[in-house]
């Protein structure tokens, strides 16, 4: 049993489950100034502070768009940005019913002793920054920890180090009242099958698990952010089905069902496939412990970037784009998505980017 006790037990929980409210989801908009200005420059807008506040009110004042979401990740300049009419984005999230979270780790550097494997940084002051963000209204945070699959990768070290890494980051913000989105990513980068993403994905999974119970994390207050188990990006496709069956399976074998929720990320599938592949999770049957749900940034933004394109006259139509994407993953939580948003352009476009950095 924990003996940590945060003096937000029963918040946390209450945060947590409500975040994994079946037909809900997150919207990952935490991108860091340098990564929302190399989608800005896709659509040729220049990255700044206001072109990237007119990006955020965009997504988060679409009509409709909210009642599929629990939860919107922000960085931090856009926990403290206000609409253009002067109302802070946080209210305008929470008005619609939707939690806000925020992005708290520093980024990767590289793991002394390894093939290029990464740590990640962010924890000297991570307490005083989270209690600050609570204060500002965020109710939940985001630490992204990368894993890649080689030949000798990823290696013990790294899971161990990024493992611990995820742990003191969970325990810290849950004493500081935030809900902490667990996220070990496994790159798709690879020439490697399904099986054995699966098998480094158990692995990664099993050993986060080991270390959020050293670190008395309360698992109920927590959210999991993994990767779908899916074969590398130089191997052959699979089918939805194929995937939502490893990638459950690894799951039941390794992710308590204390844990409330899954958020998976859409590590750079098309809009279409990440939606496909979690529909296909929630209509597989057996034991699933767990709500199973999404935490996607550039599979749901990405045709509503292009659609917008940084001009006033494309808002509403970027804005119907979004919200096509938002009702579909929606659908997809519930095992109910027909397969009817891939009409819109740009649904089916390839987002994967080697070795992804934020």
């Amino acid at each position: 049993m924990s003996n940590f006790k945060s003096k937000y037990h029963d918040e946390l929980i209450a945060n947590a489950a409500y975040i994994g409210t079946p037909g809900k989801g997150i919207l990952a908009a935490d991108e860091s100034t340098g990564t929302i200005g190399k989608r800005l420059s896709s659509i040729n807008v220049e990255n700044v502070e206001t072109n990237r506040r007119a990006l955020r009110e965009l997504l988060f004042t679409t009509p409709g768009a909210l009642q599929y979401l629990s939860g919107v990740i922000l960085f931090e300049e856009t926990l403290y940005q206000k609409t253009a009419g002067g109302k802070p984005f946080v209210d305008v999230l929470k008005e619609g019913g939707v939690l806000p979270g925020i992005k708290v780790d520093k980024g990767t550097v590289e793991l002394p002793g390894t093939n290029g494997e990464t740590t990640t940084q962010g924890l000297d002051g991570l307490g005083q920054r989270c209690a600050k963000y609570y204060e500002a209204g965020a109710r939940f945070a985001k630490w992204r920890a990368v894993l890649k699959i080689g030949p000798n990768e990823p290696s013990e070290l790294a899971i161990h180090e990024n493992a611990y890494g995820l742990a003191r980051y969970a325990v810290i913000c849950q004493e500081n009242g935030l809900v902490p989105i667990v996220e070990p990513e496994i790159l798709v980068d690879g020439p490697h099958d399904i099986n054995k993403c699966a098998a480094v994905t158990e692995r990664v999974l099993a050993a986060c698990y080991k270390a959020l119970n050293d670190h008395h994390v309360l698992l109920e207050g927590t959210l999991l952010k993994p990767n779908m188990v899916t074969p590398g990006s130089d191997s052959p496709k699979v089918t939805p089905e194929v995937i939502a069956e490893h990638t459950v399976r690894a799951l039941q074998r390794t992710v308590p069902a204390a844990v409330p929720a899954i958020v998976f990320l859409s590590g750079g599938q098309s809009e279409e496939e990440a939606t496909l592949n979690l529909n296909a999770m929630n209509k597989l049957k057996g034991k699933k412990p767990w709500s199973l749900s999404f935490s996607f940034g550039r599979a749901l933004q990405s045709s509503t970037l292009k659609t917008w394109s940084g001009k006033d006259e494309n808002i509403k139509k970027a804005q119907d784009a979004l919200l096509v994407r938002c009702k579909a993953n929606s659908e997809a939580t519930l095992g109910t998505y027909k397969g009817d948003a891939k009409l819109v352009e740009g649904a089916a476009d390839s987002l994967h980017v080697k070795d992804y950095k934020y």
